[in-house]
Protein backbone atom coordinates (compact mmCIF):
# COMPACT_ATOMS: atom_id res chain seq x y z
CA UNK A 1 0.00 0.00 0.00
CA UNK A 2 1.66 3.42 -0.87
CA UNK A 3 2.54 5.36 1.79
CA UNK A 4 0.20 8.98 2.15
CA UNK A 5 1.39 12.01 2.93
CA UNK A 6 -0.21 14.88 4.59
CA UNK A 7 0.32 17.79 1.92
CA UNK A 8 1.17 18.34 -1.72
CA UNK A 9 3.08 21.40 -1.91
CA UNK A 10 6.95 22.21 -1.03
CA UNK A 11 9.52 24.59 -0.58
CA UNK A 12 13.00 24.20 -1.42
CA UNK A 13 13.93 23.74 2.40
CA UNK A 14 11.88 21.13 2.47
CA UNK A 15 13.86 19.31 -0.16
CA UNK A 16 16.82 20.23 1.60
CA UNK A 17 16.04 18.53 5.33
CA UNK A 18 14.29 15.75 3.57
CA UNK A 19 17.43 14.20 1.79
CA UNK A 20 19.54 15.09 4.93
CA UNK A 21 16.88 12.28 6.59
CA UNK A 22 17.34 10.44 3.76
CA UNK A 23 20.74 10.57 3.85
CA UNK A 24 21.04 9.87 7.45
CA UNK A 25 18.10 6.69 7.16
CA UNK A 26 20.71 5.44 4.11
CA UNK A 27 23.97 5.38 6.32
CA UNK A 28 21.33 3.47 9.06
CA UNK A 29 20.63 0.70 6.59
CA UNK A 30 24.15 0.51 5.29
CA UNK A 31 25.28 -0.21 9.62
CA UNK A 32 22.49 -3.29 9.56
CA UNK A 33 23.57 -4.30 6.53
CA UNK A 34 27.21 -4.85 8.12
CA UNK A 35 25.86 -6.07 11.23
CA UNK A 36 23.84 -8.29 9.32
CA UNK A 37 20.42 -7.04 11.31
CA UNK A 38 17.63 -8.22 9.24
CA UNK A 39 15.43 -11.04 10.00
CA UNK A 40 16.37 -14.52 9.87
CA UNK A 41 12.67 -16.21 8.95
CA UNK A 42 11.33 -18.71 6.90
CA UNK A 43 9.61 -17.32 3.21
CA UNK A 44 6.52 -15.33 3.75
CA UNK A 45 4.80 -15.15 0.63
CA UNK A 46 2.01 -11.97 -0.34
CA UNK A 47 0.54 -9.71 -3.01
CA UNK A 48 -1.30 -6.68 -4.26
CA UNK A 49 -4.08 -6.94 -7.03
CA UNK A 50 -5.25 -4.07 -8.56
CA UNK A 51 -8.61 -3.63 -10.44
CA UNK A 52 -10.73 -1.90 -12.25
CA UNK A 53 -13.85 -0.46 -11.51
CA UNK A 54 -16.86 -0.57 -14.53
CA UNK A 55 -20.11 0.48 -15.33
CA UNK A 56 -22.86 -2.06 -16.71
CA UNK A 57 -20.87 -1.58 -20.17
CA UNK A 58 -17.74 -1.81 -19.38
CA UNK A 59 -17.21 1.82 -19.23
CA UNK A 60 -14.46 3.00 -16.44
CA UNK A 61 -16.49 3.78 -13.36
CA UNK A 62 -15.06 6.89 -11.14
CA UNK A 63 -16.70 5.72 -8.03
CA UNK A 64 -13.44 4.58 -6.08
CA UNK A 65 -14.11 7.02 -2.77
CA UNK A 66 -17.76 6.53 -2.85
CA UNK A 67 -16.93 2.82 -2.99
CA UNK A 68 -14.35 2.39 -0.30
CA UNK A 69 -16.46 3.90 1.81
CA UNK A 70 -19.23 1.64 1.57
CA UNK A 71 -16.65 -1.23 1.60
CA UNK A 72 -14.88 -0.42 4.79
CA UNK A 73 -11.94 -2.67 4.36
CA UNK A 74 -8.94 -2.43 5.26
CA UNK A 75 -7.23 -4.69 2.91
CA UNK A 76 -8.62 -2.35 0.08
CA UNK A 77 -7.38 1.26 -0.54
CA UNK A 78 -7.56 3.72 -3.52
CA UNK A 79 -5.22 3.89 -6.28
CA UNK A 80 -4.36 6.70 -8.81
CA UNK A 81 -7.48 6.96 -10.26
CA UNK A 82 -10.81 6.94 -9.15
CA UNK A 83 -11.30 4.00 -11.02
CA UNK A 84 -9.22 1.74 -9.82
CA UNK A 85 -8.54 0.25 -6.14
CA UNK A 86 -5.98 -2.38 -4.42
CA UNK A 87 -6.70 -5.50 -2.84
CA UNK A 88 -3.92 -6.30 -0.34
CA UNK A 89 -3.82 -10.47 1.42
CA UNK A 90 -2.46 -11.17 4.88
CA UNK A 91 1.12 -12.45 4.11
CA UNK A 92 1.78 -16.26 4.88
CA UNK A 93 5.02 -18.36 5.18
CA UNK A 94 5.20 -20.13 2.18
CA UNK A 95 5.09 -24.18 3.24
CA UNK A 96 2.29 -26.74 3.21
CA UNK A 97 -1.30 -25.50 2.23
CA UNK A 98 -0.14 -21.36 1.37
CA UNK A 99 -0.67 -21.22 -1.80
CA UNK A 100 -4.59 -22.41 -1.83
CA UNK A 101 -5.00 -20.50 1.76
CA UNK A 102 -3.78 -17.69 -0.27
CA UNK A 103 -6.40 -18.50 -3.05
CA UNK A 104 -8.80 -18.95 -0.76
CA UNK A 105 -8.28 -15.51 0.65
CA UNK A 106 -8.13 -13.87 -2.33
CA UNK A 107 -11.79 -15.47 -3.91
CA UNK A 108 -13.05 -14.12 -0.54
CA UNK A 109 -12.10 -10.86 -0.58
CA UNK A 110 -12.73 -10.66 -4.36
CA UNK A 111 -16.05 -11.92 -3.73
CA UNK A 112 -16.94 -9.32 -0.94
CA UNK A 113 -15.56 -6.28 -3.26
CA UNK A 114 -17.46 -7.68 -6.25
CA UNK A 115 -20.63 -8.28 -3.95
CA UNK A 116 -20.37 -4.37 -2.53
CA UNK A 117 -19.79 -3.15 -6.14
CA UNK A 118 -23.16 -4.60 -7.25
CA UNK A 119 -24.69 -2.60 -4.72
CA UNK A 120 -23.19 0.67 -6.42
CA UNK A 121 -24.60 -0.48 -9.99
CA UNK A 122 -20.60 -1.86 -10.90
CA UNK A 123 -18.38 -4.30 -10.96
CA UNK A 124 -14.98 -5.55 -10.61
CA UNK A 125 -12.43 -6.30 -13.52
CA UNK A 126 -8.99 -7.64 -13.32
CA UNK A 127 -7.05 -6.71 -16.47
CA UNK A 128 -3.87 -5.21 -17.19
CA UNK A 129 -5.34 -2.22 -19.32
CA UNK A 130 -9.11 -1.79 -19.54
CA UNK A 131 -9.88 -2.00 -22.99
CA UNK A 132 -12.60 0.48 -22.98
CA UNK A 133 -10.56 3.31 -21.41
CA UNK A 134 -10.31 6.13 -23.44
CA UNK A 135 -7.39 8.68 -23.47
CA UNK A 136 -9.96 11.68 -21.89
CA UNK A 137 -10.57 9.57 -19.36
CA UNK A 138 -7.25 9.80 -18.01
CA UNK A 139 -7.71 13.29 -16.72
CA UNK A 140 -6.71 15.50 -13.32
CA UNK A 141 -10.10 15.78 -12.75
CA UNK A 142 -10.09 11.77 -12.49
CA UNK A 143 -7.44 11.34 -10.26
CA UNK A 144 -8.11 10.37 -6.37
CA UNK A 145 -7.71 12.52 -3.71
CA UNK A 146 -4.79 12.12 -1.93
CA UNK A 147 -2.22 14.10 -1.15
CA UNK A 148 0.05 11.77 -2.54
CA UNK A 149 -1.00 11.45 -6.06
CA UNK A 150 -0.88 15.45 -6.41
CA UNK A 151 2.52 15.85 -5.37
CA UNK A 152 3.48 13.38 -7.55
CA UNK A 153 2.31 14.87 -10.32
CA UNK A 154 3.46 18.56 -9.35
CA UNK A 155 6.86 17.14 -8.86
CA UNK A 156 7.22 14.88 -12.09
CA UNK A 157 5.70 18.07 -14.12
CA UNK A 158 8.59 20.37 -12.33
CA UNK A 159 11.43 17.74 -13.23
CA UNK A 160 10.15 18.05 -16.44
CA UNK A 161 10.14 21.81 -16.69
CA UNK A 162 6.28 21.47 -17.76
CA UNK A 163 6.98 19.82 -20.88
CA UNK A 164 4.19 17.41 -21.56
CA UNK A 165 4.69 13.37 -21.15
CA UNK A 166 4.99 11.54 -23.88
CA UNK A 167 3.47 8.21 -24.64
CA UNK A 168 4.94 6.62 -27.54
CA UNK A 169 4.60 2.99 -28.76
CA UNK A 170 5.51 0.93 -31.39
CA UNK A 171 3.41 -2.30 -31.98
CA UNK A 172 3.68 -4.95 -34.44
CA UNK A 173 1.15 -3.32 -36.50
CA UNK A 174 -0.21 -0.15 -35.13
CA UNK A 175 1.66 2.90 -33.18
CA UNK A 176 0.11 4.77 -30.68
CA UNK A 177 1.87 8.40 -29.85
CA UNK A 178 -0.59 10.48 -27.39
CA UNK A 179 0.90 13.53 -24.98
CA UNK A 180 -0.32 14.01 -21.31
CA UNK A 181 0.07 17.22 -18.80
CA UNK A 182 0.25 15.01 -16.22
CA UNK A 183 0.58 11.94 -14.77
CA UNK A 184 -2.63 9.99 -15.34
CA UNK A 185 -1.28 7.61 -18.03
CA UNK A 186 0.05 5.33 -15.89
CA UNK A 187 -4.18 4.71 -14.31
CA UNK A 188 -4.35 3.25 -17.51
CA UNK A 189 -2.50 0.08 -16.19
CA UNK A 190 -3.18 -2.43 -13.19
CA UNK A 191 -0.65 -5.05 -11.98
CA UNK A 192 -0.46 -8.40 -9.76
CA UNK A 193 2.56 -7.33 -7.14
CA UNK A 194 4.10 -10.46 -5.88
CA UNK A 195 6.04 -10.20 -2.60
CA UNK A 196 8.23 -12.44 -1.17
CA UNK A 197 10.34 -11.63 2.16
CA UNK A 198 13.91 -12.86 1.79
CA UNK A 199 16.96 -13.55 4.37
CA UNK A 200 20.16 -11.10 4.12
CA UNK A 201 22.07 -13.74 3.39
CA UNK A 202 20.31 -15.27 0.24
CA UNK A 203 18.30 -11.69 -0.55
CA UNK A 204 21.19 -10.55 -3.90
CA UNK A 205 20.70 -13.97 -5.80
CA UNK A 206 16.91 -13.67 -4.78
CA UNK A 207 17.03 -10.28 -6.43
CA UNK A 208 18.77 -11.36 -9.38
CA UNK A 209 17.08 -14.03 -9.84
CA UNK A 210 14.03 -11.93 -9.92
CA UNK A 211 15.03 -10.18 -12.43
CA UNK A 212 16.08 -13.05 -14.60
CA UNK A 213 12.20 -14.27 -14.76
CA UNK A 214 10.94 -11.18 -15.60
CA UNK A 215 11.11 -12.61 -19.06
CA UNK A 216 8.94 -15.89 -18.92
CA UNK A 217 7.09 -14.45 -15.99
CA UNK A 218 5.72 -11.58 -18.02
CA UNK A 219 4.81 -13.59 -21.29
CA UNK A 220 2.74 -16.21 -19.67
CA UNK A 221 1.10 -13.40 -17.76
CA UNK A 222 0.43 -11.31 -20.76
CA UNK A 223 -2.74 -9.61 -20.68
CA UNK A 224 -2.49 -6.20 -21.82
CA UNK A 225 -2.28 -5.91 -26.06
CA UNK A 226 -4.66 -2.61 -26.28
CA UNK A 227 -4.53 0.60 -25.40
CA UNK A 228 -7.16 3.16 -26.85
CA UNK A 229 -8.21 0.76 -29.31
CA UNK A 230 -4.57 -0.11 -30.54
CA UNK A 231 -3.50 -3.36 -30.82
CA UNK A 232 0.48 -2.65 -28.99
CA UNK A 233 2.01 -5.12 -27.32
CA UNK A 234 1.45 -8.68 -25.24
CA UNK A 235 1.53 -6.49 -21.95
CA UNK A 236 1.29 -2.50 -23.17
CA UNK A 237 1.64 -2.18 -19.49
CA UNK A 238 4.98 -2.17 -19.83
CA UNK A 239 6.18 0.78 -22.09
CA UNK A 240 2.42 2.79 -20.79
CA UNK A 241 4.05 2.91 -16.75
CA UNK A 242 7.56 3.46 -18.22
CA UNK A 243 6.69 6.59 -20.24
CA UNK A 244 3.88 7.68 -17.91
CA UNK A 245 5.96 9.14 -15.22
CA UNK A 246 9.25 9.72 -16.75
CA UNK A 247 10.78 13.24 -15.01
CA UNK A 248 13.71 13.70 -17.71
CA UNK A 249 16.34 13.63 -14.90
CA UNK A 250 19.19 11.00 -14.33
CA UNK A 251 17.76 7.66 -14.78
CA UNK A 252 14.25 6.70 -15.24
CA UNK A 253 11.91 6.11 -12.25
CA UNK A 254 10.57 2.93 -13.78
CA UNK A 255 12.96 0.80 -15.09
CA UNK A 256 14.12 -2.59 -15.02
CA UNK A 257 17.54 -1.25 -13.59
CA UNK A 258 21.13 -0.52 -14.74
CA UNK A 259 22.64 -3.77 -13.60
CA UNK A 260 22.93 -6.93 -11.18
CA UNK A 261 23.20 -6.59 -7.77
CA UNK A 262 26.96 -7.18 -6.81
CA UNK A 263 27.25 -7.68 -2.81
CA UNK A 264 23.58 -6.29 -1.16
CA UNK A 265 20.24 -4.94 -1.76
CA UNK A 266 21.88 -1.82 0.10
CA UNK A 267 23.05 -1.08 -3.52
CA UNK A 268 20.04 0.16 -4.56
CA UNK A 269 18.96 2.21 -1.67
CA UNK A 270 21.99 4.19 -2.28
CA UNK A 271 21.19 4.93 -6.27
CA UNK A 272 17.56 5.95 -4.66
CA UNK A 273 19.80 8.45 -2.85
CA UNK A 274 22.46 9.38 -5.02
CA UNK A 275 20.65 9.23 -8.61
CA UNK A 276 16.88 10.28 -7.99
CA UNK A 277 16.00 13.92 -6.47
CA UNK A 278 12.97 13.57 -4.20
CA UNK A 279 9.74 13.71 -5.57
CA UNK A 280 7.91 13.69 -2.31
CA UNK A 281 10.22 15.73 0.06
CA UNK A 282 7.62 15.51 3.17
CA UNK A 283 9.40 15.41 6.40
CA UNK A 284 8.12 13.16 9.47
CA UNK A 285 8.83 14.10 13.02
CA UNK A 286 10.24 10.24 13.63
CA UNK A 287 12.84 8.22 14.74
CA UNK A 288 15.68 7.83 12.42
CA UNK A 289 15.02 4.04 12.71
CA UNK A 290 11.91 3.92 11.15
CA UNK A 291 13.45 4.80 7.91
CA UNK A 292 10.11 7.14 6.82
CA UNK A 293 11.87 9.28 4.44
CA UNK A 294 14.17 5.87 3.18
CA UNK A 295 10.87 4.26 2.55
CA UNK A 296 8.68 6.69 1.24
CA UNK A 297 11.70 7.75 -1.57
CA UNK A 298 11.92 3.83 -2.52
CA UNK A 299 8.09 4.29 -3.06
CA UNK A 300 8.82 6.60 -6.06
CA UNK A 301 10.94 4.47 -7.72
CA UNK A 302 8.84 1.89 -9.74
CA UNK A 303 11.65 -0.74 -10.40
CA UNK A 304 10.48 -3.63 -12.48
CA UNK A 305 11.65 -5.60 -9.18
CA UNK A 306 12.04 -3.48 -6.45
CA UNK A 307 13.81 -4.24 -2.44
CA UNK A 308 11.99 -3.15 0.44
CA UNK A 309 12.53 -2.83 3.92
CA UNK A 310 9.71 -3.76 6.77
CA UNK A 311 9.07 -4.63 10.09
CA UNK A 312 7.97 -7.95 12.22
CA UNK A 313 5.62 -7.46 14.89
CA UNK A 314 8.76 -7.36 17.11
CA UNK A 315 10.23 -4.26 15.00
CA UNK A 316 13.31 -6.55 13.77
CA UNK A 317 14.03 -5.13 10.11
CA UNK A 318 13.30 -7.75 6.94
CA UNK A 319 13.81 -7.76 3.40
CA UNK A 320 11.01 -8.18 0.50
CA UNK A 321 11.33 -8.42 -2.90
CA UNK A 322 8.86 -6.96 -4.76
CA UNK A 323 7.73 -8.68 -8.41
CA UNK A 324 6.13 -6.01 -10.65
CA UNK A 325 6.36 -7.21 -14.24
CA UNK A 326 3.08 -8.87 -14.43
CA UNK A 327 -0.84 -7.47 -14.83
CA UNK A 328 -3.65 -8.02 -13.13
CA UNK A 329 -6.15 -11.09 -13.71
CA UNK A 330 -7.45 -13.15 -15.57
CA UNK A 331 -9.59 -14.86 -12.95
CA UNK A 332 -8.13 -15.16 -9.24
CA UNK A 333 -7.27 -18.94 -10.33
CA UNK A 334 -5.26 -17.84 -12.59
CA UNK A 335 -3.14 -15.08 -10.28
CA UNK A 336 -2.12 -17.97 -7.59
CA UNK A 337 -0.86 -20.31 -10.73
CA UNK A 338 1.75 -17.27 -11.74
CA UNK A 339 2.40 -16.80 -7.74
CA UNK A 340 3.27 -20.26 -7.36
CA UNK A 341 5.20 -20.59 -10.42
CA UNK A 342 6.92 -17.20 -9.81
CA UNK A 343 7.90 -18.87 -5.88
CA UNK A 344 9.18 -22.31 -7.35
CA UNK A 345 11.23 -20.69 -10.05
CA UNK A 346 12.47 -18.39 -7.55
CA UNK A 347 13.30 -20.84 -4.73
CA UNK A 348 14.78 -23.04 -7.52
CA UNK A 349 17.51 -21.01 -9.16
CA UNK A 350 18.03 -19.01 -5.94
CA UNK A 351 19.57 -22.02 -4.40
CA UNK A 352 21.54 -23.48 -7.53
CA UNK A 353 25.46 -23.91 -6.80
CA UNK A 354 25.68 -21.78 -9.57
CA UNK A 355 24.43 -18.54 -9.32
CA UNK A 356 22.09 -17.64 -12.87
CA UNK A 357 23.06 -13.84 -13.24
CA UNK A 358 26.94 -15.52 -13.76
CA UNK A 359 25.27 -17.40 -16.75
CA UNK A 360 23.40 -14.50 -18.29
CA UNK A 361 25.13 -11.37 -19.44
CA UNK A 362 22.77 -8.31 -17.79
CA UNK A 363 22.03 -6.45 -20.58
CA UNK A 364 21.08 -9.60 -22.01
CA UNK A 365 18.75 -9.99 -19.05
CA UNK A 366 17.27 -6.82 -19.82
CA UNK A 367 16.76 -7.46 -23.75
CA UNK A 368 14.87 -10.52 -22.81
CA UNK A 369 12.58 -8.60 -20.75
CA UNK A 370 11.00 -6.57 -23.06
CA UNK A 371 11.09 -8.64 -25.78
CA UNK A 372 8.92 -10.70 -23.35
CA UNK A 373 6.79 -8.02 -23.20
CA UNK A 374 6.51 -7.24 -26.38
CA UNK A 375 5.38 -10.29 -28.46
CA UNK A 376 4.98 -12.61 -25.20
CA UNK A 377 4.98 -16.52 -25.51
CA UNK A 378 6.53 -16.42 -29.26
CA UNK A 379 9.55 -14.29 -28.51
CA UNK A 380 13.04 -15.69 -28.82
CA UNK A 381 15.22 -15.23 -25.58
CA UNK A 382 18.49 -16.30 -24.66
CA UNK A 383 18.53 -18.38 -21.68
CA UNK A 384 21.10 -19.57 -18.86
CA UNK A 385 23.47 -21.99 -21.71
CA UNK A 386 23.97 -19.14 -24.44
CA UNK A 387 21.18 -20.70 -26.65
CA UNK A 388 18.07 -18.51 -27.79
CA UNK A 389 15.17 -20.47 -27.44
CA UNK A 390 10.98 -19.71 -27.64
CA UNK A 391 9.50 -18.86 -24.71
CA UNK A 392 7.07 -21.03 -24.94
CA UNK A 393 9.27 -23.93 -26.07
CA UNK A 394 11.11 -22.68 -22.49
CA UNK A 395 8.28 -22.63 -20.03
CA UNK A 396 7.32 -26.03 -20.68
CA UNK A 397 10.48 -27.73 -21.09
CA UNK A 398 12.82 -26.45 -18.76
CA UNK A 399 10.67 -23.72 -16.16
CA UNK A 400 8.23 -26.02 -15.57
CA UNK A 401 9.65 -29.14 -13.82
CA UNK A 402 11.98 -26.55 -11.93
CA UNK A 403 9.48 -24.62 -10.75
CA UNK A 404 7.62 -28.18 -9.67
CA UNK A 405 11.00 -29.10 -7.92
CA UNK A 406 11.42 -25.79 -6.25
CA UNK A 407 7.62 -25.92 -4.36
CA UNK A 408 8.79 -29.61 -3.41
CA UNK A 409 11.89 -27.70 -2.13
CA UNK A 410 9.55 -26.00 0.00
CA UNK A 411 7.34 -28.43 1.07
CA UNK A 412 3.96 -27.17 -0.86
CA UNK A 413 1.48 -29.58 -0.65
CA UNK A 414 1.36 -32.14 -3.86
CA UNK A 415 -2.13 -31.32 -4.69
CA UNK A 416 -1.85 -27.54 -4.65
CA UNK A 417 1.55 -27.83 -6.71
CA UNK A 418 -0.20 -29.66 -9.28
CA UNK A 419 -3.17 -27.62 -9.17
CA UNK A 420 -1.77 -24.77 -10.03
CA UNK A 421 1.64 -25.57 -12.16
CA UNK A 422 -1.14 -27.48 -14.44
CA UNK A 423 -2.75 -24.16 -14.93
CA UNK A 424 0.37 -23.04 -16.43
CA UNK A 425 1.18 -25.84 -18.48
CA UNK A 426 -2.25 -25.87 -19.95
CA UNK A 427 -2.01 -22.18 -20.57
CA UNK A 428 1.63 -21.97 -22.15
CA UNK A 429 0.45 -25.17 -24.33
CA UNK A 430 -2.12 -23.86 -26.10
CA UNK A 431 -0.75 -20.15 -25.86
CA UNK A 432 -4.10 -19.18 -24.28
CA UNK A 433 -2.82 -15.68 -22.25
CA UNK A 434 -5.01 -13.21 -21.55
CA UNK A 435 -3.71 -10.99 -24.82
CA UNK A 436 -4.04 -14.00 -26.74
CA UNK A 437 -7.92 -14.59 -25.90
CA UNK A 438 -8.37 -10.98 -26.23
CA UNK A 439 -6.75 -10.54 -29.37
CA UNK A 440 -8.50 -13.19 -30.71
CA UNK A 441 -12.18 -12.30 -29.64
CA UNK A 442 -11.26 -9.21 -31.46
CA UNK A 443 -10.07 -10.54 -34.61
CA UNK A 444 -13.24 -12.85 -34.73
CA UNK A 445 -15.95 -9.70 -33.60
CA UNK A 446 -14.32 -6.54 -34.86
CA UNK A 447 -12.74 -3.91 -32.27
CA UNK A 448 -15.73 -3.26 -30.36
CA UNK A 449 -14.07 -2.36 -26.79
CA UNK A 450 -17.06 -2.69 -25.07
CA UNK A 451 -18.04 -6.01 -26.33
CA UNK A 452 -14.66 -7.03 -25.86
CA UNK A 453 -14.66 -5.75 -22.20
CA UNK A 454 -18.43 -7.43 -21.52
CA UNK A 455 -17.34 -10.77 -22.88
CA UNK A 456 -13.69 -10.60 -20.61
CA UNK A 457 -16.44 -9.95 -17.54
CA UNK A 458 -18.59 -12.71 -17.87
CA UNK A 459 -15.58 -15.46 -18.47
CA UNK A 460 -13.76 -13.83 -15.46
CA UNK A 461 -16.76 -14.01 -13.32
CA UNK A 462 -17.08 -17.77 -14.17
CA UNK A 463 -14.03 -18.47 -12.54
CA UNK A 464 -12.26 -20.67 -15.02
CA UNK A 465 -8.75 -19.79 -15.53
CA UNK A 466 -7.91 -18.71 -19.00
CA UNK A 467 -6.94 -21.30 -21.48
CA UNK A 468 -10.69 -22.63 -20.83
CA UNK A 469 -12.00 -19.48 -22.14
CA UNK A 470 -14.26 -19.75 -25.54
CA UNK A 471 -14.91 -17.22 -28.12
CA UNK A 472 -18.18 -17.87 -29.38
CA UNK A 473 -20.50 -15.24 -27.74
Amino acid sequence: MGQDIARCHFKKQDFQAFESRLREETALVQQWFLEKRFAVEPSIAGFELEAWLVDDKGLPAPINQAYLDHLQNPLVVPELSVFNIELNTEPRILRGDTLSRLHTALEALWSLCNKSAAELDSSLLMIGILPTVQDQDLKMANMSQRSRYRALNEQVLRLRKGNPLVLDIQGREERLRTEHQDVMLEAATTSFQIHLQVEQANAVRYFNTALILSAPMVAMAANSPFLFGRALWEETRIPVFEQSVADQQGLARVTFGTGYIQQSLQELFVENLECYPPLLPFVLDAPVEQLNHLRLQNGTLWRWNRPLIGFNSNGVPHLRIEHRVMPAGPTVVDTIANAAFFYGLIHFYGNEPIPPETLLPFERCRDNFYGAAQSGLSAEIVWLDGKSVVLRQLVLEVLLPLARQGLENLDINHDDIQTYLDIIEARVSNGRTGARWQRDFVARYGPDSCALTTAYRERQQRGMPVHEWSLTC
